[in-house]
């Protein structure tokens, strides 16, 4: 979150004028979260935009600039009517549970900084979010996306299988492998690396040999020189690689691999935990590579690859 963007929201004379000790408390929220929590730029932004979301609704729906007395007299049937407008706006259930728990985190920090005590968001049912189960892809699908045999002197594809291989074959999210620097790149002799994941958790990943061949080719091909702390993966002007530009090549790629709609950049590391635990390693070997805070949200890939099990069963039994 850039000064710039915390300055937008609290400009008073701008679309949502706020009175002075909201914007200022608002603005030592976004700071807080920014500085002393890390929360990542797109975390921020998220908050950012829900926050404006709820005080412009706040605005509208009392007629005047809210203030921090208005956030205190808040009540339940205030929360909800938000949400109702939020939900007519066309926002999905798992829109509306993240602004909800973005401003519980607001509320909250503001009852520990002795600003407002008020209870009506925790008192708000989470909206239900349907269950889905992640889409892995088969190991003969992830294999043939991120298989480099054969492949030209084309750097910028050299790049793109090196950055698929640290999301299948470590399990990395694509911001935390486009985030990677170039002191930190994952060559031979560094079969280990450290990843700063969500929420500021910090995870050891072991690194295949084939993921650092690719790495090294990568940096042999690249025609940009790359500093230390620069970015390890860059884009073709040599700025730093933009996530699209990965969703870009694996979905030009499907129709040539006969892959589902469903293979991105984040199925990779779907498959990473799935082909893991199908292979026999341990529910919490996979929590701790993946960087989950939350077994629970590990066991997900239980039911994932369950359903895997009851396919097979269903095809090969002969009185399926």
């Amino acid at each position: 979150m850039t000064r710039e963007t915390i300055d937008d929201l609290l400009d008073t004379s701008g679309e949502l004028p706020l009175a002075g000790d909201l914007a200022a408390a608002a603005g030592a929220w976004l700071d807080h979260l920014a500085h002393e929590r890390g929360r990542s730029p797109a975390t921020l932004a998220s908050y950012e935009r829900d926050l404006r979301q709820f005080l412009a609704f706040l605005k509208r729906d009392l007629g005047h600039p809210p203030c921090l007395a208005d956030l205190a007299r808040l009540d339940v049937k205030a929360v909800r009517r938000f949400l109702s407008a939020r939900r007519r706006e066309g926002a999905a259930s798992r829109s509306l549970a993240r602004t909800v728990s973005a401003l519980r985190t607001f509320y909250r920090w503001l009852e520990a900084t002795d600003r407002v005590a008020n209870r009506a968001l925790a008192q708000v049912a989470m909206p239900r979010i349907p269950k889905t189960l992640p889409k892995p892809l088969t190991v003969e699908k992830a294999a043939a996306l991120v298989d480099d045999e054969g492949a030209s002197d084309d750097w910028i594809g050299a790049r793109d299988v090196a950055v698929m291989l640290l999301l299948y074959g470590a399990g990395l999210r694509i911001s935390e492998a486009l985030g990677l620097a170039r002191r930190d790149a994952p060559v031979s002799g560094r079969d280990v690396i450290r990843i700063i994941g969500k929420g500021g958790k910090e995870r050891l990943v072991p690194i295949l040999p084939v993921t650092q061949k690719a790495v090294e080719r990568y940096l042999a091909l690249c025609p940009y020189p790359l500093d230390a702390t620069a970015p390890l993966f860059v884009g073709a002007k040599g700025g730093p690689l933009s996530p699209r530009i990965i969703q870009l090549a694996i979905a030009r790629m499907r129709d040539e691999l006969a892959l589902p709609e469903t293979a991105t950049p984040h199925a990779l590391r779907h498959s990473f935990a799935t082909h893991l635990l199908s292979a026999g390693a341990d529910l919490r070997q996979i929590q701790e590579l993946l960087g989950h805070a939350s077994l629970s949200t590990t066991q997900v890939y239980t039911d994932v690859d369950r359903e895997r099990i009851l396919t097979v069963y269903d095809k090969a039994h002969p009185r399926a």
